[in-house]
């Protein structure tokens, strides 16, 4: 089959057009109080790649572009980054909705007490992962 045949549209096929760009996902790093077996960016608490604040700010700089309404915060444990507070303030600021992808687990380090409650005054929404629902399955996933 030569490269044009491949290359060719159907007739029946609809044509595909791309819409306005809704959702933009960052991971902050690969720091992560876990070190979950099933992880597919094999973050840990070892990890020390983190995204700086300049680039969190061209990011925010190209949501405000795009008109994007929709920031997917990710990680490792994206809280564990020094500028996550600041992306959150400014995305809201934006007019974005904010989502967490969070494992919960972090709510409980030592320096993280006013998480919960920061994320509930600006309305993020947290997407919690839990890999199984026994507390002992669960630990020897997440490397206890």
């Amino acid at each position: 089959m030569s490269v044009p045949q491949v290359l060719t549209v159907p007739q029946h096929f609809p044509q595909i057009r791309r819409g306005r760009l809704e959702t933009v996902q960052v991971n902050l790093g690969y720091r992560c109080n876990q070190a979950c077996h099933h992880c597919h960016v094999e973050a840990g608490p070892n990890r020390p790649e983190q995204m700086s604040l300049q680039t969190m700010e061209e990011i925010l700089r190209l949501v405000e572009r795009l008109g994007t309404n929709k920031l997917d915060i990710t990680g490792g444990a994206p809280e564990l980054n020094p500028h996550f507070r600041h992306l959150v303030l400014a995305a809201k600021a934006l007019g974005c909705q904010v989502i967490d992808r969070c494992n919960l687990t972090i709510l409980l380090e030592p320096d993280q007490e006013t998480l919960a409650d920061f994320l509930a005054q600006q309305g993020v929404e947290v997407v919690a992962s839990l890999p199984c629902y026994l507390e002992s399955n669960v630990d020897a996933q997440r490397g206890k």
